[in-house]
């Protein structure tokens, strides 16, 4: 049975544990096993116990799962036993053909871990085969005036076994006449020689049978055998006889090739090559040459290619009988060719347009054509139709086998550019046959369609700032006509700029839609703008279509805050704010006010103090810009502070603007004086040093402001008469003052040298002027009192949500001229 090439073997636990460590180190374990049957086993043989040549156990079968697998299978495992199993048929000379060596080269793979083993069963050979002749009988002819010692070699046998199962000899039956030599060939095997060893006689004995034996090496051996008839041939003396002298056959055409049409016979009463008859063409044409074969022993004639009635309709010629002995002759055969329906009809173009119109009218004609067929009869009979009658054409006969192809309806290229047409012929026949010819017509276009964007209107977002000339967006439309009926062109018709010119602002790209900015945008100045665009075609007429674009401008942080209140002189510093010293933690000192031009987060401001003399003494609203006291003052507080604000906005990067605030802690004016006088004579020679023109100016309203206070005390002296507007002054004052103050002012008097007027704010919640609470006790030169009794009076000019509550402005004017050293004049305001 099987048996395993390796010499030595490990014992089966001591297999499985290499085979544990070796799936640790390699992915793939390779190694040869070999086994060795003979052919023709019987299915279900076993050839080896694989698993145990593996170091498998029978246990880990299921697990390990193994398997073997080739190209065809002839082998198995058995899941119980893991033995190798044949499963088909193993023949070696199938397999292997002459190869000495027959191998077959399996492969056997197990799981967990993977491994794979290359296997190799070799295949040895039995004496399944015995030598086999080609042929059960030989043919010799012999003349009987041969000599002896003549030789004729005859047919070896063949033994696809190899080795000692292979030829081995040949014998020859007992016999007075013939003998039997083997010899070897070049390349190997013998082959038998045939030797006559007595002059034959043919009067005595006109054949001789032989039985010739071939043996291979077996044991036992095998053998085949094949019979030789040997006829001994005599003199010629009689010429061949055909059976008639003229031969007809009628044939269809298109026979198969190598169709019989007929058989000649002829007769020779003498025997063996005397008798021997052979056929050969004598007057024959080329023609009938190419178109029929004869066979020289058995005078048949056969066709070697189509026949065709169309090119010959009748085939005639001339056959010779011929002997052995050299005596011959002749008989003439006719053949007539019947037609049949073999040709299909032709469709023949005389007249083809390549492309119509798409607007062209029915009855337009697009082909002429005819048709043709070479049969006759019924089946050169022919009616001719279109495949599809789905399409806007139809077939015209005009004359005999004469047609016209005419446009049956309304054309669109845009829905069918072309149009493939099939023309079918077809024949009478039976059956019948038919040609089909297929041509395109192309559809040509007319300018027909407009153009259509792609959508039916645009909006499209551009970045302020954005560089002159730079595309801000694209606007397409597709025309389904071809060439210029589909070339499109873009312009602009109009948009809502005015009265800015549009050249000025926008332009297109006649060709590619590209919208160009032809300068950049202010989102202060344009947030939103509309174009109508029209697209238009080269058509002629030019087709054309409109749309609308939305061109939304984006905001960008390009404008720093803008401090309102308070307001700044040259130095970007604001006038002196007094409060008192009694001041709360929490006593709203002043307001920050600033607007910035942008939007969203670009105008979110924040407030911060950058610089103050006393950090601690004051706080700032991040979002409100009050001002209040952090604490209470105290005695080692100076009484004047400076505070550096700034005012941030939120766009990044962010914009910003400063202010700086004087406030001066004191009870009264006149405590104010030194303090806010020494800050404006160290203020007066920095102005003058900027700008000496504003210094003259200066003075030019202090002179004014002297005049008007003298006009005041002059108008005064007189029987005073209260009233709410103050008409001898110029509303711009108050204007300046802040937006929402009104007009409603009282005019008095101080006893010290001094005039003044209150003017009420209209907006109890305004917040652009500082608050003062004071005790009109603590007042000096009765300046509240005097206040209080003016106002007091009028109680129109209450706050109507803090009715306890009056706010009103005190403005100060120097009748004196000490304080024309302040300009504009000194703004306070108290309730």
């Amino acid at each position: 049975m099987g048996r395993n090439s390796a010499e030595r073997r490990q014992p089966p636990k001591l297999q499985v544990l290499c085979a544990f460590w070796a799936s640790l180190f390699c992915r793939t374990l390779s190694e040869h096993i070999s086994y060795s049957i003979p052919e023709e086993m019987a299915k279900g043989s076993v050839v080896g116990n694989l698993a145990k040549d593996l170091g498998l156990e029978v246990q880990d079968l299921p697990t390990r799962k193994l398997r073997v697998s080739a190209e065809r299978e002839y082998f198995s495992v058995s899941k119980e036993s893991g033995e190798l199993l044949v499963s088909d048929r193993i023949d070696r000379e199938e397999i292997c053909k002459e190869r000495t060596v027959c191998e077959l080269q399996l492969e056997a793979m197990v799981e967990n871990p993977l491994n794979i083993f290359h296997i190799t069963v070799a295949i040895e050979d039995i004496n399944d085969h015995a030598p086999q002749f080609s042929q059960n009988e030989i043919n010799l002819e012999i003349i009987e005036s041969t000599l002896p010692g003549a030789r004729w070699i005859l047919e070896s046998a063949n033994d696809p076994d190899i080795t000692v199962y292979s030829l081995n000899n040949y014998y020859l039956s007992i016999g007075q006449y013939f003998s039997l030599v083997v010899r070897e060939n070049p390349g190997g095997g013998k082959y038998p020689e045939l030797v006559l060893e007595k002059p034959l006689d043919r009067e005595m004995q006109s054949s001789h049978y032989l039985v010739l034996t071939a043996m291979d090496g077996g044991d036992p051996p095998r053998s085949g055998t094949t019979q030789i008839k040997i006829n001994v041939t005599d003199a010629n003396d009689n010429p061949p006889v055909f059976s008639q002298g003229l031969y007809r056959a009628n044939l269809l055409e298109n026979l198969p090739p190598g169709s019989s049409v007929l058989r000649l016979t002829a007769t020779d009463k003498d025997e063996g090559v005397n008798s021997e008859i052979t056929f050969s063409f004598t007057g024959v044409t080329q023609n009938a040459r190419q178109m029929f074969s004869l066979d020289p022993n058995t005078g048949e004639i056969r066709t070697k290619i189509s026949l065709d009635f169309e090119d010959t309709k009748k085939f005639t010629m001339d056959i010779e009988a011929k002997d052995g002995g050299g005596l011959s002759t002749q008989c003439k055969v006719v053949i007539d060719i019947q037609d049949e329906n073999d040709n299909a009809p032709e469709i023949i173009l005389t007249s083809l347009v390549s492309s119509v119109l798409e607007d062209s009218e029915p009855g337009t004609v697009i082909a002429l054509f005819k048709t043709r067929d070479i049969d006759s009869g019924s089946n050169g009979e022919i009616s001719c139709y279109m495949q599809s009658y789905s399409i806007p054409f139809r077939i015209e006969s005009s004359s005999k086998n004469y047609y016209k192809l005419l446009t049956d309806g309304a054309l669109d290229r845009e829905q069918t550019p072309e149009y493939n047409i099939t023309l079918t012929a077809t024949d009478k026949g039976n059956p019948p046959l038919y040609t089909s010819k297929t041509f395109t017509l192309h559809v040509a276009d007319v300018n027909d369609n407009p153009p259509v964007f792609l959508q039916p209107s645009y909006v499209v977002y551009v970045p302020e700032n954005n560089p002159s000339g730079a595309s801000i967006a694209k606007v397409s439309a597709s025309d389904s006509d071809l060439e210029e009926n589909g070339r499109v062109s873009y312009s602009i018709l109009g948009s809502d700029l005015a009265p800015l010119p549009l050249s000025s602002c926008v332009s297109v790209n006649g060709h590619s839609g590209d919208i160009f900015a032809q300068r950049s945008f202010d989102y202060e100045q344009v947030r939103t703008f509309e174009l109508t665009l029209q697209a238009c075609d080269s058509g002629s007429p030019a087709l054309c279509a409109n749309v609308t674009l939305r061109v939304f401008i984006l905001d960008r942080n390009d404008n720093a805050p803008n401090i309102l209140y308070p307001a700044l002189g040259p130095d970007r510093s604001a006038l002196f704010d007094m409060v008192p010293r009694s001041a709360e933690p929490g006593y709203l000192v002043s307001k920050v006010v600033a607007v910035d031009a942008d939007s969203g987060h670009n105008a979110w401001l924040a407030y911060r103090v950058l610089q103050a003399t006393d950090p601690g003494l004051f706080s700032l609203g991040l979002r409100t810009g009050e001002i209040r006291t952090a604490r209470a003052l105290t005695d080692r507080d100076a009484a004047r502070h400076r505070l550096l604000v700034s005012v941030q906005d939120g766009g990044q990067p962010p914009l910003s603007a400063t202010v700086a605030l004087h406030l001066v802690f004191a009870d009264s004016l006149q405590e104010a004086l030194p303090e806010m006088k020494e800050e404006g004579s160290e203020n007066l020679p920095t102005q003058w040093k900027v700008n000496f023109f504003l210094v003259i100016a200066l003075a030019l309203v202090s002179f004014v402001f002297l005049l008007t206070a003298v006009f005041a005390v002059v108008f005064k002296c007189r029987k005073p008469k209260q009233h709410l507007v103050l008409d001898s002054l110029p509303t711009d004052l108050y204007s300046s003052l802040g937006p929402r103050v009104t007009s409603k002012c009282i005019n008095g008097t101080l006893p010290l040298p001094y005039s003044y007027e209150v003017c009420l704010t209209s907006d109890p919640g305004q917040s652009e002027f500082t608050f003062l609470k004071t005790d009109p006790t603590d007042l000096k030169g009765n300046l509240a009192a005097e206040i209080n009794s003016k106002v007091g009076g009028l109680p129109e000019l209450r706050d109507q949500n803090s009715p306890s509550k009056v706010r009103f402005l005190f403005v100060l004017r120097s009748n004196t001229g000490l304080c024309n050293c302040f300009s504009p004049p000194l703004r306070i305001l108290t309730d």
